[in-house]
């Protein structure tokens, strides 16, 4: 779809996943954690704009991954949404970077 990812290899792909998630769950953290207690709070919203583009930039990286990552990581479909789904939660990105290291024979999330 993307040429950029069409000719990347699997190692380099996966390692690019893995920073879209680490990315992710760092700026789900700096929003939740700090711009959005200085906006509702302190009625500080300077931090907000460039913190949540960072996130919806990063979110978007990570969703995007998934696509490419699911055939180097020998996914099936129930991996795919579990991943995909992580998105959506707060900090579950770093549960799906901390299996991918860790993935067991079948390169599974689970």
């Amino acid at each position: 779809m993307i040429p950029y990812f069409d000719n990347m290899s699997d190692e380099k792909l996966i390692r690019q996943f893995k920073w879209a998630c680490i990315a992710e769950g760092i700026t789900c953290i700096l929003l939740y954690l700090i711009a959005m207690p200085l906006k509702y709070q302190f009625d500080n919203v300077l931090l907000m704009p460039p913190v949540g583009a960072l996130h919806g930039i990063a979110f978007i990286w990570y969703m995007g991954m998934l696509y490419y990552v699911r055939k180097p990581l020998k996914w099936d479909d129930e991996d795919l949404v579990i991943a995909g789904i992580a998105g959506f939660f707060p900090f579950l990105t770093f549960w799906v970077e901390k299996k991918l290291i860790n993935t067991d024979s079948t390169n599974s999330v689970k």
